[in-house]
């Protein structure tokens, strides 16, 4: 493989300057020709949301010597815009994290930003990961990600390795991408378990709180889960501790004899 032939994008949800990006460059960049293009601020929980209703800029940015530019959208509109505006051509892989959080279950793969940047690259047909990692503090999600301290280092290997797999031989027939969740403190010799989606990781709930002048409003809100069936991403990561890569495929239909849903109508 010549990899200065090979075209890398890399982005996130955590916005262009957060230290999970750096990594991701870090992670790829002996494999090819990497650009980075992602959000100019967090986007997380944004899923494969798109910007439609208004134009969108880009601003070219400096991160401790990592080149990149940032968008002033969300991580899909990145894609878009890193594709076919900026590299101008379909590149050969898609990296996107590392997200600071675990992405695990349904719940996580549906409003994911870091996934919905992956599945819009799966989109066009090219190779992609997501890659996480566990925190153990959930408001570790929401603080300023630019000086987050986490020793990447088993996160970069890892996708070091499988990225130059998938550019040599692509993914199997019906993989469209690979979700990669780390746990907090893996270390090299930490399992790696390919797993299925777990349904859920919360356990959704509302606050109703009231405004000084006794208006209600609301926060979604919702305790992790910390164990689901065996075999699944949550009880992977959760409740073992392994590294877990679920391979995810953009065809959501379901899996059942179509004679079933005719007797609906």
């Amino acid at each position: 493989m010549d990899n200065m032939t090979k075209q890398i994008l890399v982005t996130n949800d955590d916005g262009v300057y957060a230290a999970g990006i750096k990594a991701s460059y870090q992670s790829v960049r002996d494999l090819g020709h990497v650009t980075v293009v992602a959000p100019s601020m967090q986007k997380s929980g944004v899923g494969r949301s798109i910007s439609i209703f208004e134009p969108l800029r880009i601003n070219k940015a400096g991160v401790d010597g990592m080149k990149a530019f940032a968008v002033g959208g969300t991580p899909t509109d990145a894609v878009i815009l890193g594709i076919f505006s900026i590299m101008k051509q379909m590149p050969d892989l898609v990296v996107s994290g590392f997200n600071i959080g675990e992405n695990i279950s349904t719940d996580t793969v549906t409003t994911s930003g870091t996934i919905g940047a992956a599945l819009e690259a799966a989109s066009y047909g090219i190779p992609a990961i997501a890659a996480s990692i566990q925190v153990l503090d959930e408001g570790d999600k929401f603080d300023d990600l630019r000086s987050y301290e986490y020793d990447f280092k088993v996160g970069k290997k890892i996708v070091n390795s499988i990225a130059k797999k998938m550019l040599q031989n692509g993914l199997p027939s019906g993989v469209d991408m690979l979700n990669i969740n780390i746990p907090r403190h893996a270390t090299p010799d930490t399992d790696i378990q390919v797993t299925r989606l777990a349904r859920k990781i919360f356990r959704t709930s509302v606050q109703e709180r009231h405004d000084p002048r006794g208006r209600p409003y609301y926060w979604i809100d919702g305790d992790l889960i910390h164990d689901a069936e065996e075999g699944t991403d949550v009880h992977a990561v959760m409740k073992c501790g392994h590294i877990s890569v679920t391979p995810i495929s953009l065809d959501s239909t379901a899996r059942v004899d179509f004679k079933i849903i005719e007797d609906f109508f």
